[in-house]
């Protein structure tokens, strides 16, 4: 299984990666190591898949069903409802060896992690989530916890997604940031040229600034396109029908 490994700094106790799309059983659209149980795939080779992650990490992962929203699960409300699925886009732990885990094809994933090392999360931003706040609410978790006092106390890493020279959008989605009040800056949304109303959209940018805006100043990562990197990354929009990759977060004690 190949993995891409954040850049960031943080402590020895915290472990992370991001799958690629290498390592798998699954046959083409879904070459090879597609992780996502709905999007037409054989059950039996996504049942596979998981397997070849699972031996990498301490524990099963917590799966989510994402829905472009920005409910964030944590441990107290996974002990809730053990029993019944999990809709969140957005996860945190203070627990060792509890896996979390998002899958994208283009959406933005974003690792969260304390100084401290003792406080992890993760996050699915789509442009839908991002704008609503799925980014701030997973931020709002990890400082409510005791581990994590200030938002200068967290970490953020922004794993691979539709990078800027790829993702076209429409006025609706530039008027949605600006009416959400936070500030961002122009690069976030260029203008096509002879192309009146469209625009090429920098999830990085945007996701940066909302980080920023809540007090967080240790923001790496976002030198990546899944469209454009054929090779290691599933594209929703590049292929239309796509497996999905892992960003998966955990820490020891």
């Amino acid at each position: 299984m190949d993995v891409v490994n954040p850049g960031w700094l943080v402590p020895s106790s915290v472990h992370a990666f991001v799958t690629t799309r290498d390592g798998g059983v699954s046959v083409p659209p879904y070459l090879s190591l597609n992780l996502g149980d709905h999007v037409g795939d054989e059950p039996q080779a996504v049942q596979a898949n998981r397997e070849i992650l699972r031996s990498a990490l301490p524990a099963n992962p917590i799966w989510m069903k994402q829905v472009h929203g920005t409910v964030v699960s944590t441990p107290a409300k996974r002990a809730s409802m053990s029993s019944v699925a999990i809709v969140a886009d957005a996860a945190v732990t203070d627990r060792p060896n509890e896996v979390l885990v998002v899958m994208t094809a283009d959406c933005l994933p974003v690792f969260f992690s304390n100084r401290a090392g003792n406080l992890v999360g993760i996050a699915h931003a789509g442009w839908r989530g991002l704008c609503a706040g799925v980014l701030e609410n997973t931020v709002t978790e990890m400082l409510g916890s005791s581990n994590s006092p200030s938002p200068d106390d967290l970490i953020a890493w922004m794993g691979p997604a539709i990078g800027p020279s790829a993702f076209e959008v429409g006025n609706d989605v530039r008027h949605a940031f600006l009416e959400a009040g936070i500030d961002f800056p122009e690069c976030a949304f260029v203008p096509i040229e002879d192309r009146p109303g469209k625009y090429f959209g920098n999830l990085y940018e945007l996701a940066r600034s909302r980080l920023a805006f809540m007090g967080l100043t240790n923001i790496s990562g976002g030198e990546f396109c899944t469209v454009n990197d054929e090779k290691r990354f599933f594209s929703h929009r590049r292929d239309a029908i796509s497996g999905r990759f892992a960003s998966v977060i955990w820490f020891t004690e």
